[in-house]
């Protein structure tokens, strides 16, 4: 798909190419098996660690039905099966789970008896919720664009910056082929990637999480040295070492999370923009730019209109943000 608009583009250019990769390179689709493969492996590796069935308490402590307790399989039962204890509004409208307070995925074992309750776009304060839709949405643009080219073209993913919301544009960085330094994304373009985003929201894939060692994570993306970076830094934060990785389908990318339970949480859902970015890295690093509503917060179209209008804007993180990564300090450049 986008191998096909960007050879058309530097063909209107006077040029041609001919990928020249070589033969012992994997694949686009070698590489997110063998992720796959890895991360359901230690998947299993870590049920295995519970040969038998352990009951667990969980307490329910939201608004309706508080005090309800509920009897689970210990690091089998995630939220989401409390939640169809309590009601098919709870297991349509809970986007996370607070355990004991922390924060966590609706999709992820609990490993211990605990206290849990709900959390949905229409709670008093969602900033926690509106977080993670926005992080679950550049993981899939994420996926849209690791594919998009095939194998023609390389592309590097490199991380999902951490912007609030209200910037207006969830982003995902990443470096393209040096053969595509001058290409120029358009209207049709973002439409094709548009489509492609549409096609996994529809698929209604959960998102998994999986916290693993660092040797785990950095073998799943020895292929990518911006992960790898990544992996290293994230281990170093903590004593364990641990990494958060999170799947939907057959994805795999680190992400601390939470994220959202499905990819149909998604309803409008457009890429809008790429910009290129000044940084420190001699390869050139691009910010694709999206926008999206879920289900439960439909916009006119008239509203719509205005919100993709700004999210095609460059999207710059605060100071904060940007001291976790100095080589990708950010100034717009026009594409």
């Amino acid at each position: 798909m986008a191998a096909r608009w960007a050879t058309r583009s530097l063909r209107s250019h006077h040029a041609r190419f001919i990928s020249t990769a070589p033969a012992s390179r994997l694949s686009t689709a070698e590489i997110v098996q063998m992720r796959n493969e890895l991360f359901t492996k230690e998947k299993e590796r870590q049920l295995s660690l519970y040969p038998r069935i352990e009951k667990i308490e969980v307490k329910y402590v939201g608004r309706s039905h508080p005090g309800t307790l509920f009897v689970m399989n210990k690091a089998l039962s995630t939220p989401y099966n409390c939640a169809m204890h309590l009601s098919e509004w709870h297991c349509k409208k809970s986007v996370l789970a607070l355990v004991d307070g922390e924060l966590w995925d609706m999709y992820r074992p609990l490993t211990k008896s605990c206290e849990i309750q709900f959390l949905t776009f229409k709670d008093e304060n969602p900033e926690e919720v509106n977080k993670a839709y926005w992080r679950s949405c550049a993981m899939i643009m994420a996926c849209v664009l690791k594919q998009a080219f095939k194998d023609e073209y390389s592309v590097t993913l490199i991380r999902a910056p951490e912007v609030p919301v209200i910037s207006g544009a969830f982003c995902y960085d990443i470096v393209l082929d040096s053969r595509l330094d001058g290409w120029k994304p358009t209207e049709d373009n973002f439409r094709s990637l548009t489509k492609e985003a549409y096609n996994l929201i529809h698929k209604d894939l959960p998102f998994e999480t999986l916290h693993v060692e660092a040797k785990v994570a950095l073998e799943m993306f020895q292929h990518n040295r911006y992960k790898m970076d990544s992996i290293e830094q994230k281990a170093s934060q903590n004593p364990e070492g641990i990494v958060k990785l999170h799947r939907f389908g057959d994805f795999v990318d680190i992400s601390e999370g939470p994220h959202i339970p499905r990819t149909s949480f998604c309803f409008q859902y457009e890429v809008t923009a790429a910009h290129s970015l000044q940084t420190s890295q001699s390869e050139s690093v691009r910010r694709f730019q999206g926008v999206s509503l879920p289900i439960h917060l439909k916009a006119h179209h008239t509203v719509w209109r205005r919100l993709r209008e700004r999210a095609q804007r460059l999207i710059i993180e605060d100071g904060s943000l940007e001291a976790k990564d100095e080589s990708l300090e950010a100034k717009a450049v026009s594409t």
